[in-house]
């Protein structure tokens, strides 16, 4: 069975901490009503949200030049040991190729995991001047549903993320681009697709968020033409 490493992000959640507030180019606090949209991607052992686990998840924190126009600025990710009693089902297994308990995931623990990734989410709410962070997924009701799930099972509070609101690049790419399906999209769009890298989380989260900006960069484009 395959395995995708996803080294740990320790040297970036260093690097954003010191990252400088220039208040000319935080403008996120506008764009989205307040909203940091991030980017999030969650691999799982089936579908049930209380029932399997989460595997992997990555988030992807974009960031605004001063043009308004969105590029990645950083990736965070961890490989996660699925919680007591989780069911493994097969079938999701062989479609991500994760093996759960292989030692050189270096997974953690499902509230660890967790707050890594939200270490990072509230540093850069804060740094944006915005109020939280709006999940961006394919398809996100899936993978909102996994992270209210393990949210709720750890206890955490400081739960960065709106608890329902989303944004949808499934329908955005159907929208600019006639399809729905990530791959066919990115292709649509220009980007490459590596199948062998597919279905990690990271991978999947980052070309979904090149997905997002290119569509909201069009968009800023097409108004700035019609102003003219």
């Amino acid at each position: 069975m395959s395995l995708n490493i996803i080294p740990p992000p320790t040297l970036v959640e260093e690097k954003i901490t010191t990252t400088p507030l220039n208040p000319e180019k935080a403008k996120f606090s506008k764009r989205f009503r307040g909203y940091l949209p991030v980017v999030v991607d969650i691999e799982t052992s089936g579908f049930d949200p209380s029932r399997n686990a989460m595997l992997e998840i990555a988030a992807v924190i974009p960031v605004m030049d001063e043009n308004g126009r969105l590029s990645i600025q950083e990736t965070h990710s961890a490989h996660v040991v699925p919680f007591p009693g989780a069911r493994l089902d097969e079938s999701a297994l062989a479609f991500n190729k994760i093996d759960p308990y292989h030692p050189f995931r270096f997974a953690l623990e499902e509230k660890a995991a967790l707050e890594r990734i939200f270490h990072a989410v509230r540093a850069a709410v804060k740094r944006n001047g915005c109020t939280k962070a709006i999940l961006v997924g394919h398809n996100p009701a899936f993978d909102l549903g996994f992270l209210n799930a393990a949210v709720a099972r750890t206890g955490l509070k400081r739960n960065p993320f709106h608890p329902f609101s989303s944004f949808d690049t499934a329908t955005l790419c159907g929208l600019a681009y006639g399809q729905t399906v990530l791959a066919k999209a990115a292709l649509a769009a220009g980007l490459p697709w590596d199948s062998q890298e597919a279905h990690s989380a990271a991978y999947d989260a980052e070309q979904t968020a090149r997905l997002f900006c290119g569509i909201v960069n069009r968009w800023e484009d097409l108004v700035e033409a019609t102003a003219r």
